[in-house]
Parts: C-alpha cells; structure tokens; sequence
C-alpha cells in the first residue's frame, strides 16, 4: 500500500474524531507557540543591544583616567592622568586606531530667546569625535581643528535641542548662550533615538573641548575626562587596545610592575558579553517552554494507544484482506506524524504572533527604545521538524504495537 493511500486513510480516521484530534495537539501546539514566542523574543533583544551598540559608535575603545588609591582604597576615576596629546598620540601612532577624540563634560542650561533648556549633555570634543561615534551630521557641518586651537565658540546639537529651543525655525548660524556665554550654531545631528538604557541621546550640546575646558571650565591645564577611539575594524579591536595600552605606558613612563593610571575598555567586548547573556536566558527560557512538547507527545501516544484499541477489529479486517504488518505500522505512524505537525503549523502561527504582540506591547509601554520584531526562519524549520520528530518518536510504539496484532484475535475482538 502506497503511502498516498496510507495518509487518505489517516486523515480520514482524524477527522471521525475532531474533538479528540484538537485536544490532542493541544500539548503540542502550546510548546512550539512557546518555543517560538521565547526565540522570538530572545533574538529581539539580542538585536537590541547590537543596534544600540551598533548606534554608539563604530568598534568603540574609551579610555580612562586610572583609580586614585589612598591607604589600600580605590577612590574611583578622579586622577586628571590623560591629555588631548595623548589622544592626538593616539590617532597618530596606533595603526589600528581610526580615529581619536577627548572628550570633556559640562553642564549648563541653554537660552534662546524667551525659551532654555538643560540638555542631558554638553561635552567637549575633539574634530574627529563624529568618525568615532559613526554619527553623521544631518545639517550643516561639524567644527574644524582650527576651531579647536582657537577655542572657538561654536557648537552641533541635537534634535532634541531644536525641538526645546527652535521648534519649527532654523536654528543653523543662530545664537544660544550657555551659561551666559554665547555659541553659534554651525551644525544639526542626525537623529538617533533612545539607548539601551531608555536615555536620550539626542539631547545633546557639542562643542571643541578647548572651549568647554576654558570657557565653561575656566581650566588651564591640558587634561581630559576622558579618551575615545574607534578600530579600523571589529577584527582590529583587540589589536587596537592593546596599542593605545603600550602607547600610554611608553607616554606616561610607567615602569613594569607598576599600576597604569589609566583603564582601556572594549565596548565590543561587552556588547558580546551582553549578547552571551541573552542568547543564555533565551536558550533556558526555551528549554523550559520546550518541557511542553514532551507533555503533548505523551499525549500523542496516549490517544494513539486509545486509538489502537478502539480500532482493533478494523486492524483485523486489514490484515485479512491482505494488508501487511508494516501498513499497519505505517498508517498509525503517519496518523500520529500527522498530528504533530497540525500542532506545528498551529504552534508556530500562534507563536509568530505572540511575539509580535509583546514586540508591539514593550514599544507601547516603554519610551525611547524600540524593540525590533525577530522572527526567525530557523527556529521556524526546527520547530516543525522537531514537531515531526515528536510524532514518530511517541507515535512509533503504539504504531508498533498495531502492527503486531494477530489478525485472527482482532477479528474476535468486540
């Protein structure tokens, strides 16, 4: 009997049960809808956090001032230990490096007219800060070296600016005082949106951090907050810390064995720890949901035992009539094949959807950072696979155990 034949007679022996049949792939149908909701929703997140890293800069290296210590304490980053040279030294001698930027904070508010603001930020950069943040300008133009030496009143802001202080007016060759001082307008940042955390990072003042150091911080001396450099490329990263590290202890004579003042961090680094986080938790999250589909293959094998009796007397007439005991075994396997991946099909729309609508759910509820709907054709495949799987492995003993039926005991059997 071919198997064309087999599957007929086993979607018909199906649908003389529907109710049965349903309640069956319930189980299995509830573990793919979970399976997938969880992979779903575990690569969103994962997506997440690349992007965002993604959004902060390209392949981005931040180097700190090192930790003062007094008496065995670590007093935190307070040491001024880095300078705009050593950025310069940087970008000029690390062959992995692509660019360099100090970097200098302040704060302040903001006046234009009748209306003021205090951003979340107000930093002082350096010309190339713009290259190391893979952030382009939206319009205008960003400031030049020459503004830098000159300790130039001129700043970039951010959308979020504009929308505070100009609203629908150009704020492009305008004037804003910050802190009673007044800067000039040269250029508008493209947008970028909520980060990891939720903060806007658009709500953001930059200028050459000459001038935030002397002007906003009435500072004469050359140190930096902070140093940040991008790699030339994500393969280059670690080669790239390593040279700015050698670089600074050759520049800041610090002698073998001795503790650096200063601390370089890979943010690709941590964007890859994040990332072992959460493929961690959608990993046992989806084991978990997976402990589903053993409940609805039990099921599986327990309607198909119930199935076998009930059915016994037409086995009987089957192997009568000539069918063999390897038809029997096929059509009991298909049947319960069959209901699996019924369960599948329902398992994995149900779970499309689902994690579509936590997606849209989290984005409702939560401002600034927007989660992306993943769903991914892979785990789609193996679901259905592992559905199929589900079918035979639960479904072969009691197919087995059709197909060994004496005919003559079957035809007896009422």
């Amino acid at each position: 009997m071919g198997l064309p034949v087999t599957l007929r007679i086993a979607l018909r022996a199906l649908a003389k049960n529907k109710m049965r049949a349903s309640l069956t792939v319930l189980g299995v149908v509830i573990g793919i809808a979970a399976v997938t909701t969880m992979v779903s929703v575990g690569q969103s997140a994962s997506r997440l956090v690349q992007d965002q890293f993604e959004s902060f800069g390209t392949n981005v290296i931040v180097i700190f001032p090192g930790s003062q210590r007094g008496n065995g304490v670590n007093r935190g980053r307070s040491s001024p230990t880095l300078t705009a040279k050593d950025s310069d030294a940087i970008e000029r001698e690390c062959q992995a490096v692509l660019a360099a930027s100090p970097m200098v904070f302040a704060g302040g508010q903001l006046i234009h007219g009748n209306l003021n603001w205090s951003p979340k930020e107000m930093v002082g950069v350096g010309p190339t800060y713009l290259s190391v943040r893979n952030w382009p300008i939206r319009r205008g133009s960003f400031f030049t070296s020459s503004d830098v030496n000159n300790a130039a009143k001129v700043c970039v802001i951010g959308q979020t600016v504009v929308d505070k202080l100009f609203q629908t007016r150009d704020p492009l060759g305008k004037s804003i005082r910050i802190n009673n001082i007044p800067f000039r307008i040269i250029g508008i940042l493209q947008k970028k949106g909520a980060n990891l955390v939720g903060e806007d990072q658009d709500d953001l003042v930059l200028a050459p951090f000459t001038t935030i150091r002397k002007r906003m911080r009435g500072s004469l001396f050359n140190n930096v907050d902070i140093i940040m450099a991008s790699a030339r490329s994500a393969n280059l990263s670690r080669e790239a810390e390593y040279q700015i590290t050698s670089l600074l202890f050759e520049r800041h004579q610090i002698l073998p064995g001795d503790d650096p003042d200063f601390e370089v961090q890979d943010t690709r680094e941590i964007a890859q720890t994040l990332g072992v986080i959460t493929g961690t938790l959608t990993t046992m999250l989806s084991a978990i949901a997976g402990i589903s589909l053993l409940v609805g293959g039990v099921g599986i094998m327990n309607i198909m035992l119930v199935s076998v009796t009930e059915r016994t007397r037409e086995i009987g007439i089957r192997m009568a009539v000539g069918a063999r005991g390897r038809d029997i075994l096929l059509q009991f396997l298909v049947e319960a094949v069959l209901l699996s991946v019924l369960g599948g099909i329902v398992g994995l729309t149900l779970g499309t959807l689902a994690s579509i609508g936590i997606t849209t759910a989290i984005n409702e509820w939560t401002s600034g950072t927007k989660w992306p709907v993943v769903i991914s054709i892979p785990a789609a495949i193996v679901a259905i696979l592992f559905a199929s799987a589900v079918g035979v492995f639960f479904g072969f003993y009691p197919a087995r155990r059709a197909s060994r039926l004496d005919p003559i005991e079957a035809l007896r059997y009422e």
